[in-house]
């Protein structure tokens, strides 16, 4: 098994855990067949081993380990915390920090996620937080942006943005293939005097040293920017950046829910939407939240990937896609690399604060 990669999965956080988990699994390997990796799977050992009969190819790549707890999505960080070691999820991200695994998985309770995998994963020296990203469809074709922060952290510092900014522009460049993306900071216009003065601090410091950054750096942006594929990465506060990834969501829904009602509506638009079903298909995947399910924490020493809570197989398996694409890149070396090339301008940061 020395050669092969190891994820952690938590079986048992998610709304339709682990029936869904477990048929993410086989999806992920029945679409990759020649992935070399195996799974270290946390949960009732009774449940998962009953479950996981309909699915053989699972059975060959994986492993059980008993997890006797489970963590809800009710429950509050404060109370589960310190009682938390015999649960799959805490048990799965435990895994990774040992060595064990490369990436935890889970589709649990996200803030629960975020606290348990920040304590002991601990952040990368020289990010000053840890952010939570994922890619958002944008522009045209098969067109994705990234946008960070999801909600990690709901008030940011300068500092904070920058490392955020650092972060999503490899993530951009490592797994989504953008060349020097195209990164803004989103504000409520693009003119230099809109926002406040941590924005209009770090557009400066920024648009002053555009040159020694890894990005193309453009200035502010405004959400309709992202759908328009002016932008590449987004850079915001969890606050408003949970805003804007749950309206994507929505709008999503809006639009396939329309779509089918006027359809319905008319025989003569039944009709002809068999002669435009691979144009529905595309927007179908373009559009469908299960496509981008898998969101990372990025700026821990390891890789902890949370996909919705009422992911299906298909949004699980998106998510176990992501984990590995991490693992193949590297990303975290390359993160290294940025801070120490960029550590001069985010002292200047600090010293004109």
């Amino acid at each position: 098994m020395t050669d092969k990669k190891i994820i952690a999965i938590d079986a048992m956080g998610g709304d339709s855990a682990p029936r869904s988990v477990l048929g993410g699994m086989n999806q992920f390997l029945f679409q990759n067949p020649n992935s070399n990796i195996f799974f270290r799977v946390f949960g009732d050992q009774n449940r998962l081993r009953k479950l996981l009969r309909k699915y053989p190819r699972v059975i060959k790549n994986s492993e059980i380990i008993h997890a006797p707890d489970v963590i809800k999505g009710t429950d509050k960080i404060a109370e589960v915390i310190r009682h938390a070691g015999n649960t799959s999820m805490y048990m799965a991200i435990k895994d990774v920090r040992a060595g064990n695994s490369r990436a935890v998985v889970s589709a649990g309770n996200t803030g629960v996620l975020m606290a348990l995998s920040k304590m002991a994963l601990k952040t990368i020296d020289g990010i000053s937080r840890p952010a939570i990203t994922t890619m958002l469809p944008s522009g045209g074709g098969d067109a994705r942006a990234v946008i960070l922060d999801l909600g990690a952290n709901v008030v940011c510092t300068e500092e904070n943005l920058f490392d955020f900014a650092l972060m999503g522009s490899v993530y951009a460049e490592t797994i989504g293939k953008m060349s020097r993306p195209k990164l803004g900071i989103l504000n409520i216009g693009a003119e230099e005097t809109k926002g406040d003065k941590i924005l209009q601090h770090l557009n400066k410091i920024l648009s002053e040293n555009k040159e020694s950054l890894p990005y193309e750096y453009i200035g502010f942006v405004e959400a309709n920017d992202i759908s328009g594929g002016r932008v590449q990465v987004v850079v915001t506060d969890g606050w408003t950046g949970n805003v804007v990834l749950k309206t994507i969501e929505g709008t999503a829904k809006l639009v396939k829910r329309v779509l089918m009602d006027t359809l319905k509506k008319s025989w003569i638009a039944i009709a002809v939407s068999f002669l435009l079903i691979h144009v529905f298909k595309r927007l179908k995947n373009k559009i469908d939240p299960r496509s981008y399910a898998g969101a990372i924490f990025l700026g821990l020493k390891g890789f902890s990937i949370k996909t919705h809570g009422n992911s299906d197989a298909l949004a699980f398996a998106n998510a176990i896609k992501y984990a590995v694409d991490l693992v193949d890149a590297n990303f975290n070396d390359k993160i290294h690399t940025e801070v120490e090339k960029l550590a001069q301008i985010k002292e200047l940061l600090k010293n004109e604060e």
